[in-house]
């Protein structure tokens, strides 16, 4: 039985390269109930468990912060996230917890069923837990994503892969891992956005490097974050590298060259060059822990 229960082969053909909706039955399956989801905390490792609280402004995303989580157990970061302000990210679930392993596989032996010609890998397969009208800010993703509505209702605003939404720089500096994925906006720009309303049963997904925000409803949300490289996604995200790399070392100004041709093959074997040569090191922002969730105090964020 297919998991995306809308396919058509018009969908199947634009899957990956535009932005589409569909529908799913994973948030009747029981591995979400409750009892499923504090399971999947216990199992998945601690230290690995992103755990995030974030301000109201759409703009600040300064105040998007990281916390540990201590020695909570699953039923009580579950509790936390029920009647705090955080956002729990258990990013490749599929690595660490075999019922969502299975679950990839599923959702990826269903789109390669359905999208021709479909190849895929690096897959990571994260399971979101997050507060009432808690938020994540505007940014982009370098892979491909899908994100999956099991519980509650958010709203997902989906913007052009084109200026003034994202510059090739912004694009360049995320890739060569300069800055995080978090970048300025403009709420401006909000009238050029897609808007769409995930409720459970409820799938988007976008094109490559779309900038997006999510905001949730007034209640707990569950949500399913599935990550994946094609080799086109690969080959784009190699032009930017490569592009970064020439703007950087010899003041060029390159453009981004959709596609396999010459120049993106020529640019592709710079990327891996300069990646095995060392030749750029990545800065990245490192958020420092700034909070702790206490047991006792289920909801507080507590000094570290």
């Amino acid at each position: 039985m297919s998991v995306i229960t809308d396919w058509t082969p018009e969908k199947g053909r634009a899957f990956t390269h535009e932005n589409l909706t569909f529908t799913h039955g994973l948030h009747e399956r029981p591995m979400f109930s409750d009892a499923g989801l504090i399971e999947a905390l216990d199992r998945y490792p601690r230290e690995r468990l992103g755990v995030f609280t974030m301000g109201q402004d759409p703009v600040a995303w300064e105040t998007w912060r990281k916390g540990v989580a201590g020695d909570l157990t699953g039923e009580q970061l579950f509790q936390a996230a029920m009647t705090g302000r955080i956002w729990l990210n258990l990013r490749e679930a599929n690595a660490y917890i075999p019922a969502y392993a299975e679950l990839c596989d599923e959702i990826f032996a269903d789109k390669a069923a359905h999208a021709p010609g479909l190849k895929t890998f690096k897959r990571d397969l994260g399971l979101l837990i997050s507060s009432a009208d808690a938020q994540v800010f505007y940014h982009l993703d370098v892979a491909l994503v899908s994100l999956w509505q099991i519980r509650g209702v958010k709203q997902v605003l989906v913007y052009p892969v084109a200026e003034p939404f994202v510059s090739d720089e912004a694009l360049e500096k995320i890739v060569l891992r300069e800055t995080a994925e978090q970048f300025a906006f403009d709420p401006a720009w909000d009238a050029k956005a897609e808007a769409h309303e995930l409720t459970p049963g409820r799938m988007v997904t976008w094109r490559q490097n779309a900038p997006h925000r999510i905001t949730n409803g007034p209640m707990l949300n569950v949500s399913l974050s599935v990550e994946f490289m094609t080799p086109e996604a690969l080959m784009r995200a190699n032009v930017i590298y490569a592009n970064g790399v020439l703007r950087r070392r010899l003041g060029a100004k390159p453009h981004i060259q959709p596609g396999v041709s010459p120049i993106t093959l020529g640019k592709f074997a710079l990327a891996r060059g300069a990646k095995a040569l060392n030749l750029h090191k990545p800065d990245p922002r490192v958020l420092p822990a700034t909070f702790r969730l206490d047991a006792t105090r289920p909801g507080e964020l507590l000094p570290v």
